[in-house]
């Protein structure tokens, strides 16, 4: 009798196996910036699939664990991290995956190159992105509301390329009474002996063994609400593993992302350096929110392409009913619809962070920056959902292997989970995006921004079919805005989640053309048949709420529990 063993999938060059990056690459960045960058990827992504990933799954492995006492009794609070752990955030100073950013040695580009390599990482890297997100978002604080030695000194750690002064960073804004809503901060400051300290509680602090954090705080005397809050930059540590007047009260045990230290803290008289003007919090701590949201973008996007990497690979290797899993018309259907989000979610973001990189190279025009603000929390919601979707198919097409821990795949899942939380909840982004609108004329950015676009294309003969389909598409979105518009303020909110997700799937197709109708003609055959399954099967409608709409769900949700 012969015992089968299921072969495994193999990880390949995470770079080379990308079915999108170089193409893109090579469509965006100059001939002269995509040679040099082509071979360091190249590089990047044999590291991805080999010395990262093995690094990520000890991290994973080794959880973090809080030590509370020494052998003595002494209260110490340490978090006893993977060496793993380490061996990941040296490899990113290294790689320069926030130093980058910052020396703009490409220009416009810059951000472009350095979020490719965080779409190839991302998925090897055990969330050392989320370190990584906070860190590059406060340099972009720092870059420009800092203005002393301490802010100096913080900026240069976070984006050093060497190792030994790398720092990375946390973000301390969730508390018990607020989630997304800082509004109701109650962490106080209190100026003693001319020293700012913080003292309150921090419900979800991510990245706990950070160098640093990012705090909102209210003086006593401060105005209530979001507009009574200040920001203060805070140094975790007064010396090596001594802490700044902080107690770790627990780590939070959570259902993915298991090798990130995410910890509720006391702050206890910690001593914080003040960043920005007093009482201007929120608005000083939004400059990152582009950052770090285009980085849960694209972490959810490079996770969603590295599931259907090792999906696409299993499929080459497992047989079921006499074929094997590649050759089946219905397993074909299913994940090419995967792949098709996917691919929205990926165009959807590299076209945000291009604009990004022209905004902080001061290139981008007043049209482009409300863009960039307007689709930015639209981007991060469409790609979240999109993530755990693509790793729910993902788990079910492996079967139950997929279901099996240590098989690799369920992790995708999990994590997965975290995307539409992290930087902002669906529901949240979405009344961003409202307010967005109510306040600037992004939209009207955003339509002749479209509109341009198509023109463009429809200069081409080959993309004539596919311009029809994008102007069709813009025009029904443009109606449908026309009614939203003229609702009352309960119907656009009712419909805003609606709108946001066809906002990005309009953009996204918007996208694809215009890369599409730059392609060569055998890359065009390739592209043919994505775009008219975007049109046929994944674009769909979508439709204001009206006030009959309002009223009835209100009703519904009232009477659940009535029957």
């Amino acid at each position: 009798m012969n015992e089968f063993f299921q072969e495994p999938p193999q990880l390949s060059n995470t770079y080379s196996g990308n079915r999108w990056l170089k193409n893109y690459l090579r469509y965006k960045l100059p001939k002269d910036v995509f040679a040099p960058t082509h071979a360091s990827l190249l590089s990047f992504g044999e590291k991805c699939s080999n010395e990262y990933f093995e690094l990520a799954r000890t991290a994973e492995r080794e959880k973090p664990e809080l030590v509370p006492f020494d052998p003595w009794g002494r209260r110490v609070d340490r978090i006893r991290m993977s060496p793993a752990w380490q061996l990941l955030q040296d490899s990113s100073a290294r790689e320069e995956l926030i130093s980058m950013a910052y020396r703009r040695p490409l220009g416009e580009y810059s951000r472009l190159v350095q979020f490719s390599k965080l779409l190839l990482f991302h998925p090897s890297s055990a969330f050392f992105t989320c370190p990584l997100a906070m860190a590059d978002g406060a340099a972009r604080v720092l870059e420009v509301y800092g203005r002393d030695d301490v802010h100096r000194d913080a900026f240069a750690h976070l984006t050093s390329s060497n190792p030994e002064t790398f720092w990375t960073s946390g973000q301390w804004m969730t508390e018990r009474t607020g989630g997304s809503d800082v509004s109701q901060t109650s962490t106080q400051v209190r100026i003693e002996d001319g020293v700012a300290r913080l003292y309150g509680t921090k419900w979800f602090s991510s990245a706990t063994t950070s160098a640093m954090a990012l705090a909102l705080a209210r003086y006593p005397d401060s105005p209530a609400g979001s507009r009574g809050l200040s920001l203060f930059l805070v140094k975790t540590y007064t010396q090596k593993d001594v802490l700044n007047h902080i107690r770790v009260l627990r780590l939070k045990d959570k259902l993915g992302t298991w090798a990130l230290p995410t910890a509720e803290l006391s702050l206890e008289g910690t001593v914080a350096h003040p960043l920005g003007e007093r009482d201007q919090g929120v608005k000083t701590v939004a400059t990152m929110l582009n950052i770090t949201r285009l980085y849960n973008s694209v972490c959810s996007v490079g996770q969603a392409t590295r599931a259907l990497e090792l999906l696409g690979d299993y499929s080459s290797r497992r047989q079921v009913f006499g074929r094997r899993l590649d050759e089946q018309v219905l397993h074909a259907s299913t994940f090419a619809d995967e792949e098709l989000k996917t691919l929205a979610g990926f165009v959807l973001t590299m076209e945000l962070v291009h604009l990004l990189g022209k905004e902080e190279t001061k290139k981008a025009s007043s049209a482009e920056s409300e863009i960039l603000r307007l689709m930015t929390p639209v981007c991060k919601l469409f790609t979240a959902r999109s993530a755990i979707q693509t790793a729910s198919e993902v788990v079910e097409g492996f079967g139950g292997a997929g279901y099996v821990e240590d098989a690799g795949v369920a992790v995708h899942l999990r994590d997965a989970q975290v995307f539409p939380i992290w930087e902002g909840a669906t529901n949240v982004l979405s009344l961003d995006m409202l307010r967005v609108i109510q306040k600037s004329t992004a939209l009207e950015s955003l339509s002749a921004a479209i509109q341009e676009k198509l023109r463009a294309a429809g200069a081409r003969s080959a993309a004539q079919s596919w311009v029809s389909a994008g102007i069709q598409a813009a025009d029904e979105l443009g109606r449908g805005l026309q009614v939203w518009q003229d609702g009352s303020s309960e119907e656009q909110e009712a419909g805003a989640r609606g709108l946001a997700f066809q906002l990005a799937k309009v953009y996204a197709l918007i996208l694809l053309i215009e890369w599409a109708s730059n392609a060569s003609p055998d890359e065009q055959n390739v592209f043919k048949p994505w775009i008219e399954r975007f049109v046929r099967g994944f674009l769909g409608t979508w439709t204001p709420s009206s006030r009959e709409d309002c009223d009835r769900v209100k009703d519904m949700w009232s009477r659940r529990l009535n029957l």
